[in-house]
């Protein structure tokens, strides 16, 4: 299989590799989807590994006038990871910080009202997170969430995804945070995550909501 019909059939496809990688159900994990098109796929892994489902919204701290390069990140529950070569090499970064994280805070809290409606996160202290996206392009979004993942005391961390770029792959495997890669696709002429889908509409805030209630009330 090259193509996935959609996310939730790239999701069980995910579903049955990680059961294999776990040697069966692990309800002591913790599977967290990236907003938005990540928590599609996590809810049939979730279901499969009889674990909860939450949602993992992370938001990077850009650098003023240079937004694409990351001084740092937030996540819920307070955690921030901060890069400090970054910071060392832009003094004005590290003036402006705080003001940025500021900003940031306050979209992070809005989409996680969005797409939690108000309840709390899922604690990770001490267990296993499965982190779940659609796809890993460039890799930059699942490495921001697994430094906050980390940052949030979790004991284990494993990203898994229906596809992605190889060198992006390789990018996140290497990382001290990280116990385990799964990929069911990493097609060495990668060009985009939607090449791999018949459809890859966009998921909207109501569909992630809907997903996590549906999970919690499950």
């Amino acid at each position: 299989m090259d193509t996935f019909t959609n996310r939730d059939e790239a999701g069980r496809a995910l579903a049955d590799r990680l059961l294999a990688e776990f040697g069966g159900p692990a309800p002591a994990a913790v599977v967290l989807g990236l907003p938005r098109g990540g928590v599609p796929v996590a809810a049939p892994v979730a279901a499969a590994l009889g674990a909860p489902l939450d949602v993992l919204v992370v938001r990077k701290l850009g650098v003023p006038g240079r937004a694409e390069l990351a001084m740092g990140a937030i996540g819920e529950a307070g955690a921030r990871v901060l890069n400090d070569d970054v910071l060392a090499g832009f003094r004005a970064a590290r003036a402006e910080l705080a003001a940025v994280e500021r900003r940031e805070r306050a979209e992070l809290e809005a989409r996680v009202t969005r797409f939690r409606g108000g309840a709390e996160p899922i604690p990770l202290t001490g267990r296993a997170a499965v982190l779940v996206d659609d796809g890993v392009a460039t890799g930059a979004t699942m490495r921001v969430a697994c430094r906050v993942a980390h940052a949030r005391g979790a004991a284990r961390l494993v990203v898994a995804t229906p596809v992605g770029a190889p060198e992006s792959l390789a990018e996140i495997a290497a990382m001290p945070e990280v116990d385990e890669v799964i990929c069911l696709l990493a097609p060495p002429g990668f060009m985009a995550v939607g090449m791999h889908y018949l459809d890859f509409r966009q998921t909207e805030d109501a569909e992630v909501a809907r997903l996590l209630a549906a999970a919690r009330s499950g």
